[in-house]
């Protein structure tokens, strides 16, 4: 008698991924607000000696939400609570940014309404912002010193922002002609300098906005 047919043969099930665990909630939220000095990296630690803010913050467990430039200063949050961190550092949730740009130039209605409008940039154009003139502010002296060209008049901007995109404020004043001298952010949401001093630190509840 011939023989039955073999049923076909069944390759063997990929083994399933394993599930990412989700880090738990640290016992001890924390939420710290720093001033950035300028030309410190927004990292604790660095391979060619350069100032991190390990100079500035000994507490240990924290990272940063989010990123400032070396070149720039201010509010810069730190976290031990990774949901609190994604809260405040992914664009999805559209946190506002609030900066003061001195830039060289003197801004007219044309171009501050460019910037509200949104500006094209190489990686696509930016969502609407709010922009407006500012009377220069009261600040600490940066060290070391704007370089100016005497020739040229600079003026302030107050710039908010809902994105995050790599070196953003800069990249959207010059796409209007008025290049970035110096750049403090000074609000993240509802957190603010509040009168910090460049290096200094302040401790708040570790709340979600």
């Amino acid at each position: 008698m011939p023989r039955p047919p073999r049923p076909p043969s069944r390759s063997p099930r990929p083994a399933a991924a394993p599930r990412r665990v989700a880090k738990p909630a640290p016992a001890e939220p924390r939420l710290i607000l720093l001033n950035k000095p300028f030309d410190v990296l927004t990292q604790f630690n660095d391979e060619q000696g350069r100032a991190t803010l390990k100079d500035f913050v000994a507490v240990p467990g924290v990272y940063p939400a989010g990123r400032l430039d070396r070149d720039s200063e201010g509010l810069l949050l730190l976290t031990n609570d990774g949901r609190l961190q994604a809260r405040i550092a992914d664009p999805k949730h559209k946190l506002a940014k609030t900066y003061w740009v001195q830039v060289e130039g003197e801004p007219d209605a044309a171009q501050l309404q460019r910037l509200r409008d949104g500006v094209e940039l190489n990686d696509g154009p930016t969502l609407p912002a709010e922009a407006r003139l500012l009377e220069e502010p009261q600040l600490w002296e940066r060290q070391p010193p704007v370089r100016f060209r005497k020739s040229v008049p600079t003026a302030w901007l107050e710039l908010v922002i809902r994105e995050g995109r790599n070196r953003q404020v800069r990249r959207m004043t010059a796409a209007v002609g008025l290049p970035t001298l110096r750049l403090v952010r000074v609000r993240i949401g509802p957190w603010s300098l509040d009168g910090l001093a460049p290096g200094e630190w302040r401790e708040v509840p570790a709340c979600l906005p």
